[in-house]
């Protein structure tokens, strides 16, 4: 589909522009950060606007229903799954004890999260309860 209006034309240049430079600014930062936890942090804040600013773009350029639906559900999916895979990652790392960065200023969960606490196999633990019975 043509776009008609040429403000639109610019507003999608911008948009683009912006994912763009969020995009990049998220694998630089994937690149130059110190540890794991910062450069997680980098990728899914940064990257995770930059696809959703240029899903925009890609919206205001099609211009038809079907195409604008995909585009806000996937906008929602990428902002929704991004921060629950990295806080995922995060706690992986941190239980199997990856080391911070020695600026680390605090260490929140010290003394509260700990492999302890997770079962080995959730599944063998339900076997193992069946047994007692």
């Amino acid at each position: 589909m043509e776009v008609y209006h040429p403000i639109i034309h610019y507003l999608i240049l911008v948009l683009i522009a912006l994912g763009t430079f969020f995009t990049f600014i998220a694998g630089f930062g994937v690149l130059r950060m110190p540890d794991i936890y910062t450069r997680m942090h980098a990728s899914t804040k940064a990257a995770s606007l930059g696809a959703g600013l240029m899903l925009i773009a890609a919206a205001f350029y099609f211009q038809e229903v079907g195409v604008i639906t995909r585009i806000a559900l996937t906008t929602v999916f990428i902002f929704l799954t991004a921060p629950v895979a990295a806080h995922m990652l995060g706690r992986a790392a941190y239980l199997m004890q990856v080391k911070q960065w020695d600026g680390s200023v605090i260490d929140e969960a010290k003394g509260v999260l700990t492999l302890d606490d997770i079962p080995a196999d959730p599944k063998a633990e339900k076997d193992l309860s069946k047994m007692d019975n």
